[in-house]
């Protein structure tokens, strides 16, 4: 009989990633429903686009340093689709694609690919757009236009988005059924707090996420929001910062992201009320009115630390010992 040693873990489970990662998919599609209805047919086809970029860049990378095909996973597809849906519909083409490249070459697949990553993907190339070409990607078009599929969009009419007008600071100029449908001017996967609210409960549900996360990060920046809220009517004021901009993407979506988030119950509580109040100070005090990319990807910088001061006690051990 041969005998065959193997490294832990040895029981194993019926979750797989293309499994969550299919949940994922899931998950997201209310919400780009709802962009591509608001933003029209170029929404979609920047979709594409990140998507595409996304598998293209891994599976050529995946060849270049002769590995394994990881294709089958889905996680290029989820990458490709959170991209997209933190960008408005007017941004380029080429721009999404070389976003795409930027996060599944050198953000995942330098750092040891999936599971290895310390930043968010999707965020990294977002942060990378913004500080190129910070133009295009805090330019949202007015709902109901007819964007044009191929060519410039210079000369499409822009609006401002609520986040914009609680810069001054004052309350957004979109009524309360706006911010929960989606039609406003926004990013393509950002406007509809009801479609991003019912795809993170599906997760929930099927728990690929855990309620931690967006709790702690949606309840800290309620907390916040409502105790310091610059002189406009509290609980009103509260409502819109939960209702807008990235804020239900990323706390659903981004910061529960398993590579990036940490690990220990007490660590992922502390990674939501860190990332909700970096969110509020960027959005209050911020060069631009969003703050959750950055909040994000400092918070993911953190994760390290956080699992190493929240994790317990090893079993056979004493506080300040060695293990017996």
């Amino acid at each position: 009989m041969n005998l065959s040693t193997t490294s832990s873990p040895h029981v194993k489970g019926r979750d797989s990633t293309a499994r969550l990662m299919r949940d994922v998919v899931i998950a997201l599609l209310p919400a780009l429903l709802v962009g591509v209805w608001v933003h029209g047919p170029r929404a979609l086809l920047v979709t594409l686009v990140s998507v595409a970029s996304c598998l293209l860049a891994e599976g050529l990378f995946r060849l270049a340093i002769r590995s394994h095909n990881t294709l089958p996973d889905g996680s290029a597809v989820v990458t490709g689709l959170l991209l997209a849906m933190t960008l408005p519909a007017t941004v380029s083409y080429w721009a999404v694609a070389l976003g795409g490249v930027f996060a599944m070459v050198v953000v995942k697949g330098l750092f040891g690919g999936l599971g290895q990553n310390i930043f968010n993907p999707a965020l990294s190339a977002r942060a990378l757009l913004l500080l190129l070409w910070p133009a295009q990607i805090v330019r949202y078009a007015a709902q109901g236009q007819a964007l044009p599929l191929w060519g410039s969009t210079a000369d499409v009419v822009t609006a401002a988005t609520a986040l914009h007008d609680m810069v001054r600071p004052a309350m957004p100029d979109v009524s309360w059924a706006q911010m929960l449908l989606g039609n406003m001017a926004g990013a393509i996967g950002e406007t509809s707090a009801l479609a991003l609210l019912a795809g993170g409960i599906y997760l929930m549900v099927r728990r690929v996420i855990s309620y931690r996360i967006p709790a702690a990060y949606l309840g800290t920046v309620a907390v916040v929001t409502l105790l310091f809220s610059r002189g406009q009517p509290p609980f009103a004021w509260m409502a819109a910062q939960l209702l807008s901009g990235g804020l239900l993407l990323g706390a659903l979506f981004m910061a529960t992201d398993y590579a990036t988030s940490p690990v220990t119950p007490v660590g992922q509580a502390v990674y939501g009320v860190g990332c909700g109040l970096l969110t509020v100070l960027f959005r209050y005090f911020g060069l631009f009115p969003e703050g959750v990319t950055y909040a994000i990807l400092l918070m993911n910088a953190a994760v390290w630390l956080l699992d190493r001061l929240t994790a317990p006690r090893r079993f056979g051990t004493v506080k300040g010992g060695a293990g017996r």
